[in-house]
């Protein structure tokens, strides 16, 4: 099989353009994932059982369901009730619903994990609750999670491909409009692989230094 890559030089700012809005999805996606996630960890982890069976419900039917169907109900479903959403914030609404339903059980394991000592030793120096919770526990939780948060940016990253079935213009979008206009079907699909591997790798590098770098502390 004989495999050409002559239309790379032509078309290479497609690709590049791709992957730069594959990464702002998946850095708005986990950002967003982050922050709600940490909240509905500390809503799973409450003592009052609305708010934890809350919790609890939406971790289960977003992490039960496919991806592709959330992205397809946030951009079609929802203008039923009238919210007609831009395709790129329909799929960072979409990107951060779903990590944040992940990162949630991350958080609620790394909080877990945390000796509760350090909890009781806080408050008998007169922190409350709320307080040892953001200045102890979760300090040292996010630490341990970092390997846990890096490995969900770059499923993210990976999973953003979905949101092409919007219209928004990422790395698998572009490759598929490259291939309509060199009726190349093969080529530019590999191309998109390899930026996709690109990125997943460097990230993961990164995390991994920054992983070591902290361990040192």
């Amino acid at each position: 099989m004989n495999l050409d890559f002559s239309f790379f030089g032509e078309y290479s700012s497609y690709f590049l353009d791709g992957a730069w809005m594959t990464l702002k999805l998946s850095v708005f996606g986990v950002l967003f994932g982050t922050l709600f996630g940490i909240l509905f960890a500390l809503m799973r982890l409450s003592r009052i059982w609305i708010v934890k069976f809350i919790a609890s419900a939406y971790i289960e039917i977003i992490r039960g369901t496919p991806m592709l169907v959330q992205i397809l109900i946030i951009h079609y479903g929802l203008t039923n009730f009238g919210i007609n959403l831009p395709a790129f914030m329909s799929g960072v609404v979409a990107l951060t619903i779903n990590s944040a339903a992940y990162m949630a059980e991350v958080f609620r394991a790394g909080i877990q994990a945390i000796d509760k000592g350090q909890t009781e030793a806080a408050r008998s120096l007169g922190m409350s609750r709320g307080m040892a919770m953001r200045l102890i526990v979760l300090p040292q939780a996010f630490r341990n999670m970092l390997p846990a948060i890096g490995n969900e940016l770059i499923v993210i990253i990976k999973d953003s491909s979905l949101v092409s079935v919007i219209g928004i213009a990422e790395l698998l979008y572009n490759s598929r409009a490259v291939q309509s206009v060199t009726y190349l079907p093969m080529e530019p699909l590999l191309v998109a692989a390899a930026v996709y591997f690109v990125m997943t790798f460097t990230l993961s590098q990164l995390l991994n230094l920054l992983e070591r770098r902290l361990g040192k502390r």
